[in-house]
């Protein structure tokens, strides 16, 4: 290993803290990752190589920055809070190869990042985690894998079976496009602050495209009253066609499930095989305008 891919210390992420007098900010969510360690294992997740692009979200105190920096060809580091300027700009100053886009990233047009990411590598905030995996399924083609620090449930709930009490949306969404898996637990003594949660390193491996807009919406439709049954709950999404939940029991029954089966007793893929007996117009009504 060479002294520019050497893994940044813990000393160096304090030393920030200290020159740059940071202040976390927890309502954005900010547990600033501290331990060299876990870069190290983030980095074997992540499979990084010399042709990757990735985009890393929450840059932070550019402690992921800098270790991702020199095994990549292209690194795009997007960070909410200005203030953390002066750190990020520290950590990657050295690296002709990383961009730095401060803004939210849940709004950022990713379809505008040059080079286009082919990895997202990311100690992600807790708000907004599993609205930037899906929206980065969804809006970048290219990328393959994910490996990314999250609260432990999120992770659990991005890869839950059908059934499970914390199986939704999110999980039937990431599984339609990829692999999920938890890959390992991670103490809060990597973080400063220690957060009050417990995190998990998730990773995700692309299968498939995004499912689009009419099946997303579908999804969203089925679990937003997850007392009732998959029909019902779609019927009450607003501008729901009147005959919606017939058709959705007549198709359900094809499909080889009860009429009053709930939304969290189906696989990923009865999500897409019910969308593609319904047509263009209804799901179109499903779909936020």
């Amino acid at each position: 290993m060479t002294d520019e891919q050497r893994p940044p210390s813990k000393q160096g992420s304090l030393r920030r803290l200290k020159q740059f007098e940071v202040r976390p900010n927890r309502e954005l969510g900010q547990n600033f990752l501290i331990d060299d360690n876990i870069l190290e294992v983030i980095g074997r997740a992540a499979e990084l190589g010399p042709a990757d692009v990735v985009l890393e979200v929450g840059g932070g105190l550019g402690v992921l920055s800098e270790y991702l920096a020199p095994r990549v060809a292209h690194l795009h580091v997007v960070e909410l809070d200005p203030s953390l300027d002066g750190a990020l700009r520290d950590a990657t100053d050295p690296f002709s190869n990383v961009e730095l886009h401060f803004g939210d990233a849940a709004r950022l047009d990713l379809a505008e990042l040059a080079p286009e990411p082919t990895k997202i590598v990311a100690n992600l905030p807790y708000g907004i985690a599993a609205t930037v995996i899906l929206k980065t399924i969804a809006e970048l083609p290219r990328a393959g894998l994910w490996v990314a620090m999250t609260q432990r449930e999120v992770a659990e709930r991005l890869a839950a079976s059908p059934g499970g009490k914390v199986y939704g949306a999110p999980s039937v969404l990431a599984q339609l496009a990829c692999e999920v898996k938890v890959l390992r637990a991670i103490p809060r003594t990597v973080f400063h602050p220690v957060p009050n949660v417990d995190s998990a390193l998730v990773g995700l491996r692309r299968r498939g495209s995004w499912p689009g807009r009419g099946v997303a919406a579908l999804v969203h439709g089925g679990f937003a009253h997850r007392r009732k049954a998959l029909a019902g709950s779609l019927a009450l999404v607003p501008g729901a066609s009147g005959g919606l939940r017939d058709h959705v029991r007549a198709a359900l029954a094809e499909l080889g499930h009860p009429e009053d089966v709930r939304a969290e007793r189906l696989a990923p893929a009865d999500f897409l095989a019910l969308a593609e007996r319904m047509d263009a117009e209804e799901l179109g009504r499903l779909t936020p305008r």
